[in-house]
């Protein structure tokens, strides 16, 4: 009888605790119902790996954050569901290589970005095969390659990396 007194103040102890909807697994749904979002919140921002949707249910984004900015690696869909691109996040700002699909899903061009600006090379493909080479300062394009032979002279291909 003592235990059964126990565990019913138990329960009622537990259920008076408000919810607490800054912390833990959070969903968010549009008005049809579908799911919009869902991740991780912690004292009311995302942080950790969430995920985004369309209004159609199908996915639109994912990735990770760090006290609601974006960080480490992200893929972005497109209306069709095939990857549109992907890359790295650094405190909320694209960074390092990029990778860009056309409408097929069949990558198109590689970036080097710092801080969400082109910094470095871009290679550009046509049908998966590589068909130039183009080198930004700051968002300004400076120099372009259309073969690899002429890329080399000019080039370390450590510089990729």
């Amino acid at each position: 009888m003592f235990v059964k007194y126990i565990l019913i103040f138990a329960l009622i102890s537990f259920f008076e605790k408000p919810f607490d909807a800054t912390n833990g697994y959070h969903k968010e749904y549009y008005k049809n119902g579908t799911t919009k979002a869902e991740g991780w919140l912690n004292n009311g921002l995302k942080h950790g790996y969430w995920k985004f949707y369309r209004y159609n249910g199908n996915l639109s984004e994912q990735g990770y954050y760090t006290n609601n900015k974006r960080n480490k690696y992200w893929h972005f869909y497109s209306s069709n569901g095939k990857l549109a691109k992907e890359g790295h996040y650094n405190n909320g700002k694209k960074t390092d290589w990029w990778l860009f699909y056309d409408q097929n899903g069949r990558l198109n061009k590689k970036c080097q970005l710092i801080e969400g600006v082109k910094n470095g090379y871009c290679l550009l493909y046509n049908n998966t095969k590589l068909s130039s080479a183009e080198k930004y300062i700051n968002g300004r394009k400076v120099k372009e390659w259309f073969s690899f032979s002429s890329f080399r002279r000019e080039n370390k291909l450590s510089d990729l990396k």
